[in-house]
């Protein structure tokens, strides 16, 4: 099935890390340095503000929300209104860290580049990096090459994440203690570039690929099934709203920093989808 979006939010610098919470679209404005929400109505609020670049965002079990310091390597938790460290991951990470997921124990598990991507580096390997409850880092995985969106099977026993410059979605199992098994190929998406990713209730993952431009939804080995053609290069997504199956975009005309905070050229964009969401609120 071939979809459109349509508008809800644009004059971002460039959105990324969407999750739905509390009825609304969390997400970073990376190059404002900002964490904001959008409802459905296209209603936002400023939530926080960096001194770094923002990348990925979660809930600890307790409610407070964290976030990825990208350059700083940290990963900083809203506590009275104030953003602290959590956990430093500068001695785990080999470049900017990057996305974010939260388990439903409260461990989170982070990726980062793993080579200067816009300074002209050659493509390396990189970490995944768990991070405990309490706070305490270490290197779970570090045959991923850009790890970016991540998602968990409803079980808990599996982790997709997308490994965008590979072009596929690998799998790992998780481990009782959280570690991650041997990586899996998922499914291999011929070329186009994973960045955000989600999960529907069929296990079909939504997948942002930002070098075709549009949206694809992959159940495992690789067979798409929808496409959803966006107005700008889509970065993100996720499945959020009332009945959950509200597919938000995040797209942008480019993802070149200086160019970025130029233009504001970042939306957010929405289109109905069939599946809901496999994720809890």
């Amino acid at each position: 099935m071939n979809l459109k979006t349509e508008l809800l939010l644009d004059g971002l610098m460039f959105p990324e890390g969407p999750r739905w919470h509390q009825n609304k679209l969390w997400f970073t404005d990376q190059h404002a340095r900002q964490i904001k929400t959008v409802d459905i109505n296209g209603n936002f609020q400023l939530i926080a503000e960096l001194s770094d670049l923002p990348g990925g965002l979660g809930w600890l079990p307790d409610g407070r929300l964290l976030v990825v310091s990208m350059r700083n390597r940290q990963l900083l938790v809203l506590e009275q209104e104030e953003l602290r460290l959590f956990a430093d991951l500068s001695d785990f990470a080999s470049f900017h860290c990057n996305d974010l997921l939260v388990d439903q124990q409260g461990r989170s598990y982070v990726g980062n580049f793993g080579y200067d991507l816009h300074g002209g580096a050659a493509l390396s390997t990189a970490e995944i990096i768990l991070v405990s409850p309490e706070g305490k880092p270490e290197v779970v995985s570090n045959e991923v090459i850009f790890p970016n969106g991540m998602v968990i099977t409803p079980d808990g026993n599996t982790l997709i994440v997308a490994e965008t410059f590979a072009s596929r979605l690998s799998s790992f199992s998780i481990q009782p203690d959280g570690s991650l098994g041997k990586r899996e190929l998922w499914a291999d998406l011929d070329g186009a570039f994973p960045d955000g990713i989600c999960l529907d209730q069929e296990n079909g993952i939504w997948v942002a690929c930002p070098n075709t431009g549009d949206v694809v939804r992959v159940k495992q080995g690789g067979v798409v099934t929808d496409r959803v053609e966006a107005i700008g290069n889509a970065y993100a997504c996720m499945l959020g709203g009332a009945e959950r199956n509200t597919l938000f975009v995040l797209t942008s005309e480019t993802d070149d920093p200086e160019e970025a905070v130029r233009t504001c050229s970042g939306r957010i964009e929405v289109v109905g989808v069939r599946v809901p969401s496999a994720e809890l609120p």
